[in-house]
């Protein structure tokens, strides 16, 4: 027998798996000796289990941190290094291509054509170029016009499997009790919880085929709400990806976002009622240039306040922001920031107050100012974002969150929540470029 190839996979406990799940778990020519993990907080030091490995792997494949990255390519004979993680620029990919080329292993990128999935129903990608570019609200939005025309629609969203990976194979969500049963973190909660309330059914976890199959036998259409800027894991009708004007320049300079921009049928500029007019022009160039052949629908994502805004003038706010968007989005801000300053509050800034992981978030995030990421990975994390709000010294709390953290935390001070939602500015619309396919 000839001698396996030896890899290894590096990832963030998301677009590592499904590698490895799609194309590596049953091929006998490769032989995947581990995992490394990064971005998330506590992924490493696990084992992908044998459950969901397959028999060639009957003890599972470890998980170490990726800081050891060098060391395992030596210690373990790594022919092969994997690239399987998302929203890091251009120039981090190559430094990591190096460091791995330095160490004796190739450096590879699987493409769509390795990793997607074939459907036997309709497929609707919405990707972005950027985490925070607004693929949820867009999904929301696509969600809407696909029932409004009478379809059943079956959302599956990008994984987030940072528990029990057997218990979290394949996850359905359909109230929020079902929540609390797989024990969701606020990451979770914050791209579940939008689509519960409109009535819609979220499959999420760990083995995409199996959840795929599962979706299917219930749905219309399967909607994919992706995660960071991945590239979708099943192979759509129509693709759809979100560029952000707030950051422009960054639809191709990050990884694999300049991938989902050259890949979309329909790119839709996101955010244009907050984003300065030469900015939009320049992500329109850029869209022109890498991908002249996309269908462009510019969009506002208004925000709008569950309170009475003029309660927050002159007064003392903590924004808490969502997490991911704030941190490896690189964002400086979000809708909460947007609405508070919008109604004349004064910020507070919670970094002096912060405790536990949530100072150190702010060390690793040097860029985020005064604002609160909801960082909630696990229950110890979940209780330090608390006592961070808590010693803050604010009048009111600013969620700017997709889900009202009063769900989650016990907040001892006035709260106000920030909702926005996607509304097409001109022609041609979603509902325009979806029309084929509900024909």
């Amino acid at each position: 027998m000839a001698k396996r190839t030896r890899v290894l996979i590096m990832g963030a406990a998301g677009r590592d798996f499904h590698n490895f799940n799609v194309f590596f778990r049953t091929n006998p020519a490769f032989e995947v000796v581990a995992f490394t993990a990064t971005q998330i907080p506590n992924i490493e030091g696990r084992v992908y289990p044998a459950e969901l490995a397959g028999e060639l792997y009957p003890e599972g494949i470890p998980i170490h941190a990726e800081e050891e990255l060098p060391r395992l390519i030596k210690d373990l004979g790594v022919d092969q290094v994997v690239f399987a993680y998302s929203d890091v620029s251009h120039e981090y990919v190559m430094h990591k291509a190096s460091t791995v080329l330095a160490a004796g292993a190739d450096f590879v990128l699987q493409g769509p054509q390795a990793t997607m999935l074939e459907s036997k129903k309709p497929v609707v990608a919405v990707c972005a170029v950027r985490t925070g570019s607004g693929k949820s609200q867009t999904t929301r939005r696509v969600s809407e016009i696909l029932k409004d025309a009478g379809k059943k629609v079956a959302v599956v969203r990008h994984p987030m499997p940072y528990g029990d990976l057997v218990r979290q194979a394949v996850q359905r969500f359909a109230v929020y009790d079902d929540l609390d049963r797989h024990e969701c973190t606020i990451e979770e909660r914050e791209e579940y919880e939008p689509h519960l309330d409109r009535g819609s059914v979220v499959y999420a976890g760990v083995d995409y085929e199996a959840i795929l199959r599962r979706a299917e036998e219930e749905a219309d259409v399967i909607l994919w709400d992706g995660g960071n800027n991945d590239v979708a894991f099943y192979r759509p009708d129509i693709y759809i990806t979100v560029a952000d004007p707030h950051r422009p320049g960054h639809e191709t300079a990050y990884h694999p976002g300049e991938t989902n921009l050259r890949l979309a049928d329909v790119v839709v500029i996101n955010k244009v009622d907050t984003a300065r007019p030469e900015d939009v022009a320049a992500v329109r160039q850029s869209i022109a240039a890498a991908n002249p052949e996309a269908v462009v629908i510019e969009a506002a994502s208004p925000v709008t306040l569950s309170g009475d805004g003029e309660s927050l003038r002159g007064r003392k706010v903590l924004v808490v922001e969502d997490g991911p968007t704030l941190t490896h989005g690189e964002m400086p801000y979000g809708a909460g920031t947007i609405a508070a300053r919008r109604h004349g509050a004064e910020l507070v800034d919670p970094r002096p107050y912060a405790v536990g992981s949530i100072a150190e978030t702010f060390r690793k995030y040097p860029h985020i100012g005064p604002l609160l990421p909801a960082m909630g990975y696990g229950s110890s994390q979940v209780g330090e974002l608390a006592e961070t709000i808590a010693k803050t010294p604010a009048d009111v709390v600013v969620i700017g969150t997709p889900i009202d953290l009063r769900r989650v935390i016990e907040l001892s001070k006035p709260a106000v929540r920030v909702r926005y939602e996607l509304e097409e500015t001109g022609s041609p619309t979603l509902a325009d470029v979806l029309a084929p396919l509900l024909e």
